[in-house]
């Protein structure tokens, strides 16, 4: 039997234990009804129709496609970590505009706006939400301008950029040894921007350009018609020493016509052939066969660059608020430059965001149309800080001087 001094003490002590049993079961049903939410809008261009067909034709819900599928994964953690996903999305016809689309909504509650749009619609639309509590983020537009002299500090940037995507290409072709490149390049000003990432990058890793020439045949690779061979398109190479044909052909419009018209036998590398990618339909290594049949499962399709890179902007939020267990738009755009910030990406190792630039950092895939080649960085390739660095500009190089 329990002394008397306990015996009087014990009902006290059991009316404290309900107190706090009904304190913390009423907290928990609190926070269980009413999870955080947090809306993400994603903004994206309606996909024109092709004039006769398209062998890959662009989806109606490129970019949406994997937004969602990571609001569906955002979801699956937030149920435990008491936050709720919310994805506005808006698919612009011909002439509407990007700023209005964006203000929308911001308007309408969003904090996060992933944006599948041009370079110059990207600027815009960060400016126009300057000031504003809201973060965007790109993930269509590789231009390295926006990550130089035009960044800004509300953008952050998910594809690889020109730069990037050209040294993740040179390095595999340094290591094979295709020192020697032959580049042909296209008419228009994205054209023009790869051929000049391409020409810096064989500076930067020791090839040599054994010649440089501007296509003027048209679009061949385009060509529906009983013959498209033209005989002054086959002896385009002829009388030139190189060990590979590099392409620089954003609009498909003559890329996959070189391969097989080449005067010698030598491979086409590039923007078609042997491409470096953020993402490809073959990737299946490292988990990633699951995100690809989940997403097939999803869109009745596979999964390509721009929708992996929409999945990732959106993961990025949902990793950040469940770490900084914040929906604050300024605490999540500052731990997403945090060294502690780290994504699970299906590439082999965490991604991660560059604090002078917001580019993400990432491996790059160098594929053939049906198969990963390789993925760079290549071995041998080391850095200071973070391997991963070896391609693009680095700090010292970036044009970028955010705060």
């Amino acid at each position: 039997m329990l002394p008397a001094a306990k015996q009087k003490s014990l009902p006290c002590l059991l009316a404290l234990l309900l107190v706090i049993g009904a304190v913390v079961l009423g907290s928990a049903a609190a926070w269980a009804a009413e999870p955080l939410e947090i809306r993400i809008g994603v903004i994206s261009h309606k996909a024109p129709p092709p004039a006769l067909y398209e062998l890959d034709a662009t989806p109606e819900d490129e970019a949406i496609a994997g937004a969602g599928l990571a609001i569906d994964d955002n979801n699956t953690t937030g149920r435990f970590s008491g936050q709720h996903y919310v994805l506005d999305q808006t698919i612009l016809d011909k002439g509407q505009s990007p700023v209005d689309a964006a203000v929308k909504l911001a308007d309408g509650g969003a904090k996060f706006v992933v944006v599948s749009l041009a370079a110059d619609e990207v600027l815009a639309v960060a400016d126009a939400l300057k000031g504003r509590p809201v973060v965007v983020f790109n993930a269509a537009a590789q231009d390295d301008r926006l990550r130089g002299a035009d960044c800004r500090a509300n953008l952050f940037h998910i594809p690889p950029s020109r730069a990037m995507a050209t040294d993740a290409l040179v390095q595999y072709l340094a290591i094979k040894r295709w020192t020697k490149l032959f580049l042909t390049f296209g008419p228009t000003q994205a054209d023009k921007l790869y051929a000049d990432a391409l020409r810096r990058s064989a500076k930067k890793f020791g090839l040599t350009l054994a010649a440089e020439k501007a296509w003027t045949f048209g679009p061949l690779a385009r060509a529906r018609s009983d013959s498209i061979t033209q005989s002054d398109a086959l002896v385009f190479s002829r009388g030139t020493d190189y060990d590979i044909m590099v392409v620089a052909d954003e609009e498909a419009d003559f890329g996959d016509y070189l391969a097989y018209h080449t005067w010698d036998p030598k491979i086409i590398a590039g923007t078609q052939g042997l491409i470096a990618a953020s993402w490809h339909r073959a990737q299946d290594a490292w988990g990633s066969a699951q995100l690809q049949s989940r997403f097939f499962k999803r869109a009745k399709r596979t999964m390509r660059p721009i929708d992996y890179q929409a999945w990732v902007a959106v993961r990025a939020v949902g990793e950040a608020a469940t770490r900084t267990k914040s929906a604050d738009p300024a605490a999540i755009s500052a731990y997403l430059v945090d060294p502690k910030f780290q994504l699970a990406a299906f590439k082999g190792v965490p991604v991660s965001f560059r604090s002078w630039d917001h580019q993400l950092r990432q491996p790059i895939l160098i594929a053939q149309p049906m198969a990963i080649v390789s993925v760079s960085p290549q071995p041998g390739y080391l850095h200071q800080s973070n391997v991963l660095d070896t391609l693009g500009p680095d700090q010292p190089e970036s044009q970028c001087h955010l705060p």
